[in-house]
């Protein structure tokens, strides 16, 4: 018994002492005057012009600012150059909440190489391969996203595909598609890297 009182009081005095770590209200601090001389004479705090006085640039406006600027090779969205939590989630971004803010654009990224593959009414895995796939983990890699690719050119799986969980780079334009009356979205004329 004497043990929870102690906790209880322990838990309501660190409570209270906390709530004294506030700032100084405005009321406590018009009402200072300054303790000695040093600060009487110290200069005026710094006037900071606005930004109208300071002759600030034209703001853009959002379609100025969200104009790709595409690097040398040509890439508009170079997910190589994110960490995996902002890959993931700028994946999940083009699949699911914004994809027509990256319609046309070149997108190049790094993942692990994957097939999806059919399965029949029965639940049985077909052997003809629907669609490759580059996957992205997040960091604690316990969800992954994949980007579906079509590459340039006639290549014939297995032959001209790597291994199934190989590391690969694809460049291709993102595009939507529909199959069987829902959106889907790959990168097209893909190569790999």
């Amino acid at each position: 018994m004497k043990k929870r009182l102690f906790c209880l009081f322990l838990a309501v005095w660190m409570t209270l002492s906390l709530c004294a770590c506030g700032k100084d209200s405005e009321k406590d601090t018009e009402n200072k005057t300054p303790s000695s001389n040093a600060e009487m004479s110290a200069p005026e705090a710094e006037i900071i012009p606005t930004p109208d006085e300071q002759g600030t640039p034209k703001e853009q406006t959002p379609e100025e600012s969200e104009q790709p600027q595409a690097s040398a090779d040509g890439v508009d969205v170079d997910l190589t150059a994110l960490s995996s939590t902002m890959v993931y989630s700028e994946v999940y971004n083009m699949l699911y909440f914004y994809p027509e803010d990256y319609y046309g654009k070149t997108v190049k990224m790094t993942g692990l190489f994957n097939v999806y593959q059919s399965v029949d009414e029965n639940g049985v895995v077909l052997d003809m391969p629907v669609a490759y796939a580059c996957i992205i983990s997040d960091a604690t890699a316990c969800c992954a996203e994949g980007m579906e690719f079509v590459l340039e050119g006639d290549y014939i799986y297995p032959d001209d595909y790597p291994e199934l969980g190989a590391e690969i780079t694809v460049i291709g334009e993102f595009q939507s598609y529909a199959e069987n009356g829902i959106a889907w979205y790959h990168l097209v004329n893909a190569r790999m890297v």
